[in-house]
């Protein structure tokens, strides 16, 4: 299993995107999620920490469901900045996606210890709104599915206006 993706598209995002508590590479107190290309697939291994119990051996939910989260955001701008005609690290900057929709199936309780990997399927829905199919494992074991729906991050989204 990789370790971590290599060319992870968090890693261009402009500064005043880089903040997110799951994938922010300037949130210092995040997790730092990292979701680059292997193959047609898309892919994010982490390691969650001690402070991530659930029970004694086994993750927080709450970890999977942001993993699966930024995952899928992550994924959607990997796609769309393909489709675009670039690729990770070329100097063009990475279009940035927000959660329209998060949907979590866990399968079995996540052992604690284990590099999780979350690997997605993308699927465009429109140009600006893309879904991720996604599944995370421990070693070999599937723990979780999820869902993903982003859309394209709103131009206003730093003003704090929402409002169409």
């Amino acid at each position: 299993m990789e370790k971590t993706a290599t060319e992870a598209i968090q890693d261009y995002y402009p500064d005043d995107f880089a903040w997110c508590y799951g994938c922010g590479r300037l949130n210092e107190t995040g997790h730092h999620f990292r979701t680059g290309w292997q193959g047609e697939k898309t892919v994010t291994v982490y390691t969650p920490e001690k402070e991530h119990t659930a029970v004694p051996g086994f993750v927080y939910g709450g970890v999977i469901a942001s993993l699966i989260d930024c995952h899928g955001t992550g994924s959607a701008s990997l796609a769309l900045h393909r489709k675009n005609g670039h690729h990770v690290g070329d100097g063009s900057q990475p279009p940035r996606f927000v959660t329209a929709s998060l949907h979590v199936d866990f399968m079995k309780p996540t052992p604690q210890g284990i590099p999780l990997q979350a690997v997605g399927t993308i699927e465009e829905i429109h140009p600006k709104k893309w879904k991720v199919h996604i599944e995370v494992f421990a070693d070999d074991m599937l723990c979780a599915r999820g869902e993903v729906v982003a859309v394209v991050m709103p131009s206003n989204f730093l003003s704090g206006n929402t409002e169409k």
